[in-house]
């Protein structure tokens, strides 16, 4: 019997170190790596843009390559040392290293609807505080040429994964009243769960070469 309870007591402390070391693994390690890689795509991307050649009067953009980043984002109602790169694909692999395009949508201020997707928790929690976004708040973005200037359109919206009208060219439930220049954002609700996503919608608000310095909208 001793030996039974013995055997037993040691399985427990065993799952509960397993237990504790996964929470870790999960809560720190993720973001410590996700910190790392995306801090190396903004680093790869910002190499890139410097050495681009001049763009020509009316050039034919290149499509983005899947898993590469081609943007970074930021929204200052999540801090000021908030931005991330914005990958091509929204691949597990790829949201791990930062915010991920969905392919099918819109490029940065086309007409349509630029969609992104972002981890709520883990690998760096970058869409953390999705519901702090308030109708206002500015989503700002860089592509190395050009800065683009999103305004929330609302609070975020809850809904389930299979609607994937969210990122429609004109998002029937966003209150947008026909083609525009739009952004979605999509993550995961709730916090440490993927049973729902919530959603907020913007609209473009202005351009501004990157010659001419961070927009107004960086100062909320």
């Amino acid at each position: 019997m001793r030996l039974i309870v013995r055997s037993l007591s040691e399985l427990c402390i065993t799952v509960g170190a397993v237990i504790v070391l996964f929470v870790v693994y999960v809560v720190h390690w993720t973001g410590v790596e996700a910190a790392g890689a995306s801090v190396d795509e903004i680093g790869a991307l910002e190499e890139r843009w410097a050495q681009a050649p001049a763009p020509e009067a009316s050039p034919a953009p290149e499509p983005y390559e899947d898993g590469e980043p081609f943007a970074v984002m930021y929204v200052p109602r999540f801090g000021e040392d908030w931005d991330w790169p914005v990958l091509e694909g929204t691949r597990a692999a790829t949201l791990k290293k930062g915010l991920g395009h969905y392919a099918a949508t819109a490029r940065p201020g086309a007409t349509g609807n630029f969609s992104v997707a972002g981890h709520r928790r883990t690998y760096g929690d970058p869409f953390k505080d999705f519901p702090d976004l308030r109708p206002g708040d500015a989503v700002i973005l860089n592509d190395g040429t050009t800065w683009f200037t999103y305004r929330i359109a609302r609070e975020p919206y809850r809904t389930v994964p299979g609607d994937t009208g969210v990122v429609d060219p004109v998002p029937a439930k966003s209150g947008f009243g026909g083609p525009g220049r739009y952004l979605t954002l999509t993550t995961c609700d709730p916090e440490w769960g993927s049973s729902h996503r919530l959603i907020a919608w913007a609209k473009l608000e202005a351009t501004r070469p990157v010659t001419q310095g961070k927009p107004p909208a960086f100062h909320r």
